[in-house]
């Protein structure tokens, strides 16, 4: 249901100023409304979602709720409001929205947000369309559905009459708003958009490029002071005494304050530490190598990752908590005319950006307001709030750009502390991190062990599946003593195991945490499609059959997958599984897209081969053919990828595509580099020296392919990743006959003898 409000007469602020013509404050149906018109004190109450002003000159301002880190959901969102508006999009103006729980959910996370905000966005465009319309209507003394709006105008056909947006908004900010009950919303079909569909350059480029785009890193205010925080090298450390005299004596530093720790699990409060306030960045950097701390290491002291994955290795080949059974696994396995096992490792990644964490903080009066780039713009004014005692309608949160985020971005632990230190100086502060603080201090995601076993009959169809995964959850960042998976963890690539096999058994085993795990691009998606995917393959090859083949043959006949009837708890990434079930058909669509699209099956030269892989997660399905080359001294390069994806109504393809693109390079970055180690506790990895990504001469030659779809929309951001790795790893053994199922990927076990 949607619902208007005309703030026109009201003070409202667009963008940092002060609105002007007509104000609309929509509320388009994702939160919970008011009973009706009746329930007057609950009206008064009503808080929009969206905000859309038309002033006098027809320019169209709509507020940006979500954060833009190169997604391009800045303009996404607003491209499907202006195209049921049909506004002229080059009158068409996009701000930034501050953190604010009235404007729904601000998350810019999970690849969500036109999944979740599509349908209201059009809705907020049609309702305020039609009143434009109804507008017209009444200056000229006719019926509303006579009139209709076309670019930036409204039209009366019959008598050739014609009214700008700018005319149509003076008259309609001084109408009521027409009930639901008298609004019955019109919106275009399909072959009337003027945007939705089409290539449309994202609203930042022209400053992007031109280096006028302001990042948080950007942001400067009058008197502000910088800061550079030496943390505990191990999670969960703490000072125990410091000695900041050198420190002090380094030109252009001010004071040596100290963060309190946070007891684990610490969530998204600070980790603590020494801070070294200067009046500029380099000169608080160069203090803070010049302090003297003693250290309590903590639990955490002693850990060390070579033997935590012997230790998860060991869990996954012991029976682990069921998280979906069907049939009789055991028995199958051993009345099997073949049965295969094999075990999966991936390491911690680190997010990385090219953007460091880094925020602006201003306390004065009892009141903080703050910049800084976040995907997660509540959380953080909701961490500041109560990390600094005061409630959280005293705390501002300005959203800058961000210079990728990959998931780090979501979790304002640096807003808190630049909040924290805002408060002790009395004065606005900068803090920035290194990229070491970034790679050394991060939420890692989950390293992951994984065991998986199959039983083959006499013509090499798979007739039972047994999945065993262990990884430290997300939720030991949060809570204590958890050593289990979520739901929504696990049905990430292991519930929601696609293939048509009719005995199946999927485990999760126990792994306590010793780092902070955090959400990362794909999630587990990464890990699970990895094994999943690779398995299949190695499944492929034991029956003697070609692995495109055995992928349809696994797959079987379309259907959508009950889990009501497998007593599976499947959160479906927060959507209905009506509206987005898991359907196999659709797999198979962006399968056969990518095989008949790539040179699958054309001839290659030694040491050279295709891989396949093909998995949905984040509502999208996705399919990759990667074409690998092995030198003879193990190093692997990428010619070409294609990928084919299936993510419903596409918004903006261009987006799409370099989403895709994007996804490709962190696929293969995962796959064949990056790696974080730990010894003593510590994090032996620092910067780009030894936490490797990949490389211009890596990149592959990237053919991206959209399947035509009037589905729902689902995920863009995220499902490109997961089936890179397990569709590099394979062409390797296609190329080499040599197995990889640990990432990343050794040169050694592949040079030729």
């Amino acid at each position: 249901m949607t619902h208007l409000v005309n703030l026109s007469r009201r003070e409202v602020m667009i963008g940092g100023v002060a609105a002007a013509g007509l104000v609309l404050g929509i509320y388009a149906g994702f939160r919970k409304m008011p009973a009706g018109p009746a329930d007057a004190s609950a009206r008064a109450t009503f808080e929009p979602n969206v905000y859309l002003m038309i002033d006098e000159t027809g320019l169209v301002t709509i507020v940006a709720h979500r954060s833009e880190m190169g997604t391009g959901i800045r303009t996404g969102l607003p491209m499907v409001l202006a195209d049921e508006l049909e506004a002229d999009w080059s009158r068409v103006k996009v701000v930034q929205a501050q953190g604010d729980p009235k404007y729904g959910d601000q998350n810019t996370d999970g690849s969500r947000s036109t999944r979740q905000f599509y349908q209201p966005m059009r809705e907020a465009g049609a309702s305020a369309r039609q009143m434009l319309e109804a507008a017209a209507a009444h200056v000229w003394g006719v019926n509303a559905n006579d009139c209709r709006a076309r670019n930036h105008a409204i039209f009366h056909a019959a008598s050739g009459r014609q009214m700008s947006f700018g005319d149509a908004a003076k008259v309609a900010a001084t109408m009521e708003i027409p009930t639901p009950d008298h609004m019955e919303l019109r919106f275009k079909s399909a072959s009337e958009w003027r945007y939705v569909g089409k290539p449309i350059p994202i609203v930042d480029l022209d400053d992007i490029v031109r280096g006028k785009a302001t990042y948080g890193i950007d942001v400067v205010l009058p008197g502000m002071k910088y800061a550079s925080i030496e943390r505990c090298p191990v999670y969960g450390g703490k000072a125990l005494q410091f000695d900041a005299t050198e420190a002090l004596k380094v030109p252009g530093v001010e004071q040596v304050l100290e963060i309190p720790a946070t007891p684990i699990p610490s969530g998204y409060d600070p980790l603590g530490g020494i801070a070294v306030i200067a009046r500029d960045t380099w000169s608080a950097q160069q203090g803070r190598q010049k302090l003297k701390i003693t250290w309590d290491f903590g639990s955490n002291a002693s850990h060390d990752t070579t033997a935590y994955r012997a230790q998860i290795e060991a869990a996954a080949k012991q029976p682990g908590r069921i998280v979906r059974d069907q049939g009789d696994v055991d028995a199958t396995l051993a009345a099997a005319q073949r049965r295969i096992a094999a075990d999966y490792f991936i390491p911690h990644y680190a997010h990385a950006p090219m953007e460091v964490p880094n925020a602006v903080a201003n306390f004065v009066d009892g009141k903080c307001e703050i910049w800084t780039p976040t995907q997660f713009p509540q959380q953080a004014r909701t961490t500041a709030a109560e990390v600094l005692g005061v409630p959280v309608e005293d705390v501002t949160v300005n959203v800058t750009l961000l210079g990728g985020a990959f998931g780090r971005k979501s979790k304002p632990d640096y807003v808190a502390e630049t909040a924290l230190l805002s408060r002790r100086i009395g004065a606005p502060v900068k803090v920035t991190w290194t990229r070491e603080d970034d790679i050394q201090h991060d939420y890692y995601h989950a390293i992951c062990a994984q065991h998986l076993e199959a039983g083959l009959d006499a013509e090499g169809r798979a007739t039972a599946w047994l999945h065993r995964t262990v990884f430290p959850a997300i939720e030991s960042t949060f809570q204590p003593d958890v050593i289990y998976g979520s739901a929504g963890e696990l049905q990430q690539g292991v519930t929601d195991m696609p293939y048509a096999i009719s005995n199946v058994r999927c485990e999760n085993g126990p792994a306590a945490a010793h780092v902070r795990i955090g959400w990362y691009r794909s999630v587990f998606n990464i890990p699970h499609a990895f094994a999943v995917c690779s398995f299949a393959d190695e499944l492929a090859y034991a029956a003697g059959k070609d692995p495109v083949e055995y992928l349809r043959q696994l797959l079987g006949e379309p259907r959508k997958l009950d889990f009501a009837a497998m007593h599976v708890d499947y959160p479906n990434y927060g959507a209905s599984l009506d509206m987005y079930p898991v359907d196999t058909g659709r797999l198979r669509g962006v399968l056969d897209l990518v095989v008949r699209s790539s040179e699958w099956g054309a001839p290659l030269p030694p040491r050279q081969g295709r891989g396949v892989a093909v998995h949905r997660s984040f509502l999208t399905y996705a399919a990759a053919v990667v074409h690998v080359a092995v030198g003879n001294d193990g190093q692997v390069t990428i010619p070409r990828v294609d990928i084919a994806l299936d993510c419903g109504i596409v918004v903006n393809p261009d987006r799409v595509r370099a989403q895709f693109e994007g996804a490709v390079i962190m696929g293969i970055s995962n796959a064949l580099y990056s790696n974080i180690s730990i010894k003593q506790g510590r994090i032996e990895q620092s910067n780009f020296g030894d936490y490797l990504v990949a490389r211009t001469d890596i990149t592959p030659e990237t053919h991206v392919y959209m399947v035509e779809s009037s589905a729902p929309p689902g995920g863009v951001g995220e499902p490109g990743v997961p089936p890179i790795a397990p569709a590099i790893c394979n062409a390797i053994f296609a190329a080499t006959g040599k197995r990889i199922r640990a990432l990343p990927i050794d040169p050694a076990q592949l040079k030729t003898a």
